[in-house]
Parts: structure tokens; sequence; C-alpha cells
């Protein structure tokens, strides 16, 4: 039993990965459906919580069907993260995560994300700081390091250990390399065969199929996979896992019905929470996924994404799940 501080996890679990402007409570809601064992929140700025700006203080909102649930910060500033640790623990999250990984430059710049990398005593200060100021189980998530150069993760899992942090998630690949070449998973390896690690260690990058999760499983040990950009438009890959896991074979994959169906789900959730303005707009971005691999669909995402009515865009996924279109193979 995988465990954080006192959260269960099961014997292998497979994370939500925070993705800004994705992983908001209609996204969250559909994988924890599918499957999802723990989830967290898009990454929220210290800074914008600090100054109580409507953008940041709305991604603390979490519900009790999501749990486990961890809200994720950031920021470089140390009052400032320390202060955004005690708003955080005033929403009751299972948990808070520290984001040092992001790799965009508007979040670098400010020595936060995957921009503490380049200062690793920083970090620990930082990190020190959050754990001291919540009772909250405090995890990290992060990368290799800043470059090739400077793959330090093995030391820096365990000093971050060391200092009291819970669990830890690696993206194997530096900041340098952002989103491109193949995530490299030996160092994760490593932290979590090193002798002195005992808190949990997932691993992230690249897990798109079930065979690719259980070899990264099998291969290095790991405790969990977290599992990011393919759960966009496919909630169904954490169930999908947990299926060829237990039997060795593949569910049948969704059908055109069904998304359809996680579509308008998803639509109905994005209206609620966010309004009718944004969550139809907002939207937009997702069908494309859900859609994908349909022949002859241009026309119909082309209404879908240009359509602001709702009573309109809900009959459109109506027709679709009852429409000839075929997944290809």
């Amino acid at each position: 039993m995988v465990k954080i501080a006192n959260i269960e996890l099961g014997e292998f679990p497979l994370l939500l990965a925070p993705m800004e402007d994705v992983s908001d409570p209609p996204f969250r809601a559909l994988c924890k459906k599918h499957g999802a064992d723990m989830m967290y929140t898009e990454f929220i700025s210290s800074e914008g919580l600090i100054r109580d700006a409507y953008k940041s203080t709305q991604k603390l909102d979490i519900y009790d069907d999501e749990r486990p649930i961890g809200i994720q910060i950031f920021g470089g500033e140390e009052d400032s993260m320390r202060h955004s640790a005690e708003i955080v623990e005033r929403s009751n999250p299972d948990l808070l995560d520290i984001n040092y990984g992001c790799p965009v430059k508007k979040v670098v710049c400010k020595d936060a994300g995957a921009g503490i990398l380049k200062d690793i005593p920083k970090m620990m200060r930082l990190t020190k700081a959050i754990i001291d100021s919540t009772s909250l189980p405090v995890t990290v998530k992060t990368r290799l390091g800043w470059d090739k150069s400077t793959k330090y993760i093995v030391e820096v899992a365990e000093r971050l250990q060391d200092i009291g942090v819970q669990a830890i998630s690696i993206h194997g690949r530096t900041r340098a390399q952002m989103y491109k070449g193949e995530a490299d998973w030996s160092l994760i390896g490593d932290v979590k065969n090193n002798p002195r690690m005992n808190i949990p260690v997932f691993g992230n990058g690249d897990i798109d199929t079930p065979e690719k999760a259980i070899a990264q499983k099998n291969r290095y040990g790991v405790d969990g996979v977290m599992i990011g950009r393919a759960a966009i438009g496919n909630p169904w890959v954490f169930n999908e896992i947990k299926h060829y896991m237990k039997t060795g074979e593949h569910r049948a994959p969704p059908s055109i019905e069904d998304r359809a169906a996680a579509a308008k789900e998803h639509l109905v959730r994005s209206l609620e929470w966010k309004g009718e303005r944004l969550g139809i707009v907002e939207m937009r971005r997702h069908y494309a996924n859900y859609f994908k691999g349909i022949p002859h669909f241009k026309e119909t995402r082309m209404q879908l994404v240009t359509n602001d009515k709702v009573d309109e865009l809900l009959d459109i996924l109506d027709g679709i799940a009852s429409s000839q279109f075929e997944l290809t193979t």
C-alpha cells in the first residue's frame, strides 16, 4: 500500500498531473470518475493568493468527491509561499504540493517553478519554511535538473526528504528540455532505488499507454505514475492502465457515444463552475482532443468551437452520440 503521510493510495496509484488551464474541477471530476487515484489542482501563484486575486483564489475550489486531492502552489519568495501555505490550509486539501518543475519563462524568471533548480539551497530553505508553516503533508513536483549538466535529482530528493517532504513526483526532463525529447526515467529509478529514500517516488513523463506504465513500474520500481497530457480528452486512460495491469488485456476503447457523453459532462460541469461565457469559451480547447481520430469531423468541430449557445452545443453533442461517425483504428 502506497501512502503519503496517512493518505492511502492503493498498490500502484495513478496520479493526475497539475496542468495549467486543464486540471480544473470539471476536468478532475472526469478523471476521478475514470480511475485517477490522486489529483492536484492547477498550480496557483503564491503572489496571486496573498493578494486575493480572483484567478488564483478560484483555483482553491476543491470538492469532497475529488479526494484525495492536493493544492499546488508556486513562487520564489519565502514570505509569500509561507503565507500561501496558510491560505491553502484553510481550504482543507489532503496535502499541499510545491511546483518546482514548471519550465515556462514567465514563471522561471521569478525563480519559481523549475527556476529554483538553479539554486538548490534556496529550494531547501523555501521548502522548509512551507513545511514549518502548515500542518498539511507537503509534497514536491520537480524535474531532473536545470540542464544536462545539473541533474542533481538524486541528492535533491534525499535532501527534500530529510527536511520533511512526504512524497516526490519527478518529471523525467530538465528545464532546458521543456517538453521536448524523450523523458529519461533512469534517474527517477535512481531516486527510487536510493537505499536512503523511504518516501513515495512517482514518475512523470510520456506515460500514454498501459504498456508504458507497467514497463516503468517494473524497470524502475516507482511507487506510481503521474499522467498529464495523455489524460487530456482521454480520462479513460487511468482505468485502461488499471485494467491492463489486472488482466493483461486492453479495454475496449471509448466509443463515439462515450466520447460525446464525456465532452457533454465536461461542458455542463464547466458551465456550472465557470459560468456560461467562460464555460463555453474555455471548453473549446478540449473538443479536438475528445474527438481525435474521427474522420470527416472538421465541420462538426467547427460548430462546437464557434457556437456560443448552450442549448445548441448540447444538441450538437447529443447528435454526435447518435451519429454515424466512426473512429479510425
